[in-house]
């Protein structure tokens, strides 16, 4: 309504605003991540920390010069560059190469972000384009892992941590170890719940402590800044498919409380399938975007050669979201629906 209560001024939605900005969300997004980050420093020590700084800072600097050259404005203060990397970081093995996790994290803002139009308009979730990039470029190093609570990780580096750009890394020194999936797709060997939920167990650097992360996701879905549909629907969906192959055949398929803790499937439910610009915004359309991605989880941890699915399931998502969220849509107030024709 205008100041002149004789006119009626008539104008597009969005009519109401809510009372959180980008950077307040972005802001206690990294706040919600600082535990996790801080816990995988505890773990694997000062390589885990230089991968973790590295990452964010490249993604940052990264950020100001493609707003540079651009001539944009800079949105450095909106904090998504930041959490970019600091996501990057959390999805890479403890021991990664720092020059190898820096090419990711370049690729992740051009390409994942930059290329796309900036915050709002990538069309994939930025920090899984480069975690794919890394995947794609160097598979070796990004399949190997090492066993947490190492002695003297606080004050040496893992032996690939500093290797020379385009140069074989070191050897790990006889600490590498299997993650909790590569020990049951390959070896039949489970580990037990207890360990996947306290997160003593190699892997990922941030995937580890189940329980710090739903506690953490547990925060920022009380503070609604994210949607608990889109993790509740893809934990949900994930159980559910693991627990059809586990009643046919249990000596052969995981059982679904596995599936659910092992690897990054719950730090991928609530910190990266449920970002908000690659993800449905209609409440059907959450539900039926996170059942896809539990569902594809599951089925390509299961049948394909890689360990893990979540990473590719999400980017599948992301790329069905439009289309879901068009399927989904609710019906206009007022509106007839339209009658079948006979």
């Amino acid at each position: 309504m205008s100041a002149n209560p004789h006119i009626l001024e008539l104008r597009t939605s969005p009519h109401v605003h809510g009372p959180n900005s980008v950077q307040t969300i972005m802001s206690n997004v990294m706040f919600a991540l600082l535990p996790i980050a801080a816990f995988a420093v505890f773990l694997f020590g000062i390589s885990a920390l230089a991968l973790i700084c590295t990452t964010t800072t490249v993604c940052v600097v990264t950020e100001s010069l493609v707003c540079k050259l651009s001539k944009k404005e800079s949105t450095l203060g909106d904090y998504s560059a930041a959490i970019t990397g600091l996501l990057l970081a959390l999805t890479l093995p403890p021991g990664m190469p720092l020059w190898m996790a820096a090419v990711g994290s370049v690729v992740s803002v051009c390409v994942g972000k930059a290329l796309f139009g900036g915050l709002g308009q990538n069309a994939f979730n930025p920090v899984l384009v480069g975690l794919a990039f890394i995947h794609a470029a160097f598979p070796i190093e990004v399949s190997s892992w090492t066993l947490p609570l190492a002695e003297g990780r606080f004050t040496s580096f893992m032996g690939t941590t500093l290797t020379v750009p385009f140069l074989s890394p070191a050897a790990f020194d006889g600490i590498t170890g299997a993650t909790p999936l590569a020990l049951q797709k390959f070896e039949h060997v489970t580990t037990g719940l207890g360990e996947l939920f306290l997160g003593t167990t190699a892997g990922c650097t941030g995937e580890t402590s189940d329980a710090l992360i739903l506690l953490c996701g547990a925060y920022l879905i009380a503070r609604k800044f994210i949607n608990w549909r889109i993790p509740a629907s893809t934990l949900g969906s994930a159980f559910l498919t693991s627990l059809v192959f586990y009643a046919a055949d249990p000596e052969k398929y995981p059982s679904p409380f596995f599936t659910l803790f092992a690897g990054g499937l719950i730090l991928g439910a609530i910190f990266l399938a449920s970002d908000m610009v690659t993800s449905p915004v209609t409440p059907l359309g959450m539900w039926v975007y996170g059942g896809l991605i539990g569902f594809l989880t599951v089925i390509i941890r299961l049948f394909s050669g890689q360990l893990e699915g979540v990473m590719y399931a999400i980017l599948l998502g992301n790329a069905v979201s439009p289309i879901i969220d068009s399927l989904t849509q609710p019906r206009i107030f007022g509106a007839r629906r339209a009658k079948a024709k006979l």
